[in-house]
């Protein structure tokens, strides 16, 4: 069973950065595709960014392009989120997710696995 857990959220002013981390507490998730995803209030879930299994392929949405860089260390078991530039736009929950078929994947649906999400607030 693969248990993701995010870390690294908080409070930060516009402009600022922040990283954020998921890893794996129980099966290794060295061969899944993994995915950021972030849901603000009142709002449905949104891509963000997505990784291959091997880190060779990503893909973000356009809203982050430039600004948010997504990362994996294989032998940590972890994935990572550098936020740069934050706006107070991007303030939402976190959520990583990973998905058993290891391509870069949009779509949220089809991931396999998610935490249960780190908040990211982002003052004006």
């Amino acid at each position: 069973q693969v248990r993701l857990v995010e870390s690294g959220g908080g409070l930060v002013q516009a402009g600022g950065s922040l990283r954020l981390s998921c890893a794996s507490s129980g099966r290794s998730i060295s061969g899944y595709a993994m995915g950021w995803f972030r849901q603000a209030p009142g709002k449905e879930r949104e891509f963000v960014a997505t990784i291959s299994w091997d880190g060779g392929s990503t893909d973000y949405a356009d809203s982050v392009k430039g600004r948010f860089t997504i990362s994996r260390d294989l032998a940590k078991n972890t994935v990572y989120l550098q936020m740069n530039s934050l706006k107070p736009e991007d303030t939402a929950v976190y959520y990583c997710a990973a998905d058993r078929r290891g391509s870069v994947l949009r779509v949220g649906l089809a991931y396999d696995y998610w935490g249960q999400g780190t908040q990211v607030t982002v003052s004006s």
